[in-house]
């Protein structure tokens, strides 16, 4: 995904690489960016790099394109604000293990797998989590990649997670999932940003690898994996400074993109395995987070790890999926109370939710709704189901 065309910064430093996303194209493509800094016709949208780091993310207003080839607000400041490199490098560990789950999805898997070979960190080991699927074809690729297979016949992402670390042997794991692709970059910065030793878990920038119809451009408007373009470091300190109404661990990234220091699992166990499966259906990665902050540790989200996420295509799996979220998320706010005692989660489940569904639904009825209002009915069934779900199953999924 190298760029081919560039385009001048405004402050006359280093030229940017521009590539854009095309109307007729399912995949990222190159368009010609003029130098005066026309809209690409029809992109949907435009990405920025300096070398091989994106800097700055335009989306379209629309899914019809016209995304801006403009370099957008605040850019130089965020450019200056750029990470530099590791200060403590003798810090950094040594060796890595990628786990990858998946469940019959044989041709994205493949496609993932292919893109290991252009790392330019290759991981010391690649474990492939076959998480219950109901044909050989997982285990065929895994063979024809020659990467570690491992079979776990209990579903759910977290049960598979937890296996895949059991199975590692290195002082990082780290994880994907397995419809992404990787940067060829991607492992070399990930490890690089473990260059503290309070930093317990780094997750990374998630672009979408594709934006071909409106249900992914749509997900990628309001539901996005991307967390901006400045490293930041989550700790202590924002974990307190959100006491009140639940600390916010979603901002630190995306499961897609995430690892870990080993030794965290000794010490505060394992992904809680109610979550991502069944009825609790997502948020696995980010109570998991949060166990982390309350243990004193810092996560950091480093935007040079850079990966791409093929979202879902109709609107039937992002109404499915998104459900799953909600479903997820209110799981997991009442795991979080439950191991922490963190009033500020019951908060944000029963007071800042209802509130937002509350004037959502006046918007409705006033004839005011807007495109970021589309899923609410599969959001509210899903923060109740969450609930209901929690309700049956207390105390069962602390993985150790």
């Amino acid at each position: 995904m190298t760029p081919t065309r560039r385009a001048e910064n405004e402050d006359g430093e280093a030229p940017l690489a521009v590539w854009a996303q095309s109307l007729s194209s399912d995949h990222l493509c190159h368009l010609p960016i003029e130098a005066n800094g026309q809209q690409v016709f029809g992109a949907r949208a435009v990405v920025f790099w300096r070398g091989e780091q994106p800097v700055a993310f335009r989306l379209a207003d629309s899914f019809e394109g016209c995304a801006s080839t403009a370099l957008p607000p605040g850019f130089c400041m965020e450019l200056l604000q750029a990470p530099a490199r590791p200060a403590n490098p003798s810090e950094r560990p040594s060796t890595v293990s990628l786990v990858i789950c998946t469940r019959d999805r044989p041709r994205e898997l493949a496609r993932c797998l292919a893109s290991l070979p252009q790392q330019a960190r290759q991981p010391d080991e690649i474990i492939v989590v076959d998480n219950a699927s109901r044909t050989r074809e997982t285990e065929r690729i895994c063979r024809e990649s020659r990467v570690h297979y491992v079979r776990e016949d209990r579903a759910g992402l977290d049960i598979a997670r937890n296996t895949g670390a059991r199975a590692s042997m290195s002082e990082i794991v780290a994880y994907t999932d397995d419809d992404v692709v990787l940067h060829p970059w991607w492992l070399d910065r990930l490890v690089r940003a473990f260059d503290e030793p309070q930093i317990w878990a780094v997750t990374g920038l998630v672009l979408p690898a594709e934006l071909a119809t409106p249900a992914q451009w749509h997900f990628e408007r309001y539901w996005g994996f991307g967390r901006g373009f400045r490293r930041i470091d989550f700790g202590p300190a924002f974990l307190e400074a959100h006491r009140d109404y639940g600390c916010p661990t979603w901002l630190i990234g995306a499961g897609a993109s995430m690892a870990f220091r080993r030794s965290v699992f000794a010490q505060v166990g394992f992904f809680d395995e109610r979550l991502d499966v069944g009825a609790a259906g997502c948020s696995g990665d980010s109570e998991f987070w949060h166990r982390l902050l309350c243990a004193g540790g810092t996560c950091r989200y480093e935007p040079t790890v850079v990966a791409f996420h093929y979202h879902r295509r109709d609107w039937a799996g992002l109404r499915k999926q998104i459900r799953a979220y909600m479903r997820g998320h209110s799981a997991a706010l009442l795991v979080q109370y439950e191991r922490s005692g963190r009033k500020g989660n019951l908060r944000r489940l029963f007071v800042s939710f209802p509130q937002l569904y509350t004037r959502r639904l006046l918007k409705r009825l006033l004839s005011k709704s807007d495109a970021s209002d589309l899923l609410t009915r599969e959001e509210i069934s899903g923060l109740l189901s969450g609930i209901w779900f929690y309700a049956r199953t207390p105390g069962q999924g602390a993985a150790t």
